[in-house]
């Protein structure tokens, strides 16, 4: 809220609706690029013909809040221009937390009322054609810049519509960024670039917001520029700087029920792409049989994500997750897939003060059951990552990079 009275903004907004035609104001045609210049020239008049009598500061907020509201997302606007902001949770009108250095924090944002805030959801998600309704009270979006967006709303929410946009970075963090941030060390780094070079397959797990995906596109990034990349996400968050690199997203269904493409349909599709690796972005449901084949029949060095506490618990959800979207698949069958397609698991964890780090470095022993050997551990008392001096099993594979790529 700005340093103006509290109800000027509604009163001027609606004086520009109301000399919308006076002031050449199109309201129906908003991306229209001369329309903000018209935007401040009538607000100019308006205070000067009401003879409202404003500091120069106080009309520079005044203009920016009212900018925000007809072209941006009105109070969260100046938090999603903020670098330093990573999340921005809004719980119904009245509370809107963010995240800033990994630590929530409740601002003195708000919207006036439930519809003030439902007009900014209806400008998200009305240009892809999807409706927040009782029959359908959650969507997914992502606005232009690319941060993902999770709406979810009445009788779902009982406090009002539910907002949470994760902001897309536009810096793109690296290896040297992680060690200098103490989340991983430099032996450890150095290692997995290794294996990501000599196509060991890699499953990244851990908790919300721990660093999955940041330290899946890092790891990308170390693929040989000759390969042929297949990268397939709910949401585009993954970005390689890699000449030969196709993302694939997935697509909800529309308001009548059809349309949709899964990332299941989508990792199969992908097989008729001819690709070197397949990336998905998450895990999560029936597609972890087809990636699991896909990573035992020639794309070895495929790599994604998990949710998951631990490795050994995230060996255990692919099982499930096989054996849910596949109901005559045997479960020792699921489990000699998965055991033979992943060699390595890295677990990624968020401290409590908002920090993540690397705490774990497997591989798989090609056993019955599922029985991992670290290769690096986080030490919680000297509080750093550790050699444990096992040499992985894939060993061979390193000896087949050339020189020039290790």
């Amino acid at each position: 809220m700005g340093e103006y009275p509290n109800d000027l903004k509604k009163a001027v907004l609606k004086k520009l609706e109301e000399r919308k035609e006076a002031y050449s104001l199109d309201f129906s045609n908003l991306e229209d690029h001369h329309f903000r210049k018209r935007l401040e020239v009538a607000f100019r008049s308006i205070l000067k013909e009401n003879k409202i009598s404003l500091k120069t500061t106080e009309q520079d907020e005044l203009l920016s809040d009212i900018i925000s509201e007809l072209l941006g997302l009105g109070p969260i606007d100046k938090l999603l221009k903020d670098s330093t902001i990573t999340e921005i949770m809004v719980n119904g009108p009245r509370q809107v937390y963010i995240e800033r250095e990994g630590n929530l924090e409740l601002t003195e944002v708000n919207f006036r009322d439930n519809e003030h805030l439902l007009f900014f959801v209806e400008k998200i998600i009305s240009p892809l054609g999807r409706r927040l309704t009782e029959f359908e009270p959650y969507v997914d979006a992502r606005l232009k810049d690319g941060s993902r967006v999770n709406i979810i709303g009445p009788p779902v929410s009982t406090i009002g519509p539910i907002v949470t946009i994760r902001k897309f970075s536009h810096r793109i963090l690296n290896m040297d960024d992680l060690i200098k941030l103490g989340s991983i060390n430099a032996e450890a780094a150095d290692f997995l670039k290794t294996c990501v070079k000599a196509r060991v397959s890699i499953l990244i797990c851990g908790g919300a917001g721990s660093g999955k995906s940041t330290l899946l596109n890092i790891l990308a990034s170390f693929i040989p520029p000759g390969e042929r990349i297949i990268a397939i996400e709910d949401t585009r968050e993954l970005s390689f700087h890699h000449n030969h690199a196709i993302y694939l997203e997935t697509r909800t269904q529309n308001i009548e029920g059809k349309g949709e493409i899964t990332i299941r349909e989508l990792v199969r599709n992908s097989l008729h792409m001819r690709p070197n690796r397949i990336i998905v972005g998450e895990v999560r449901g029936d597609e972890v049989l087809d990636m699991i084949q896909a990573m035992n029949t020639g794309h070895d060095g495929s790599m994604c994500t998990l949710h998951a506490n631990s490795p050994i618990e995230a060996m255990d959800r692919l099982e499930v997750l096989a054996l849910m979207g596949n109901v005559n698949l045997a479960s020792e069958v699921a489990k000699r897939q998965i055991i033979n397609a992943v060699e390595l698991v890295v677990h990624t964890s968020r401290f409590p003060d908002g920090s993540r780090k690397i705490t774990q470095i497997s591989q798989i022993l090609k056993s019955r059951e599922y029985e991992l050997q670290d290769i690096f551990v986080f030490d919680h008392g000297e509080q750093k990552l550790k050699s444990t001096g096992n040499k992985p099993l894939f060993y061979a594979k390193f000896t087949q990079v050339p020189d020039k790529a290790a």
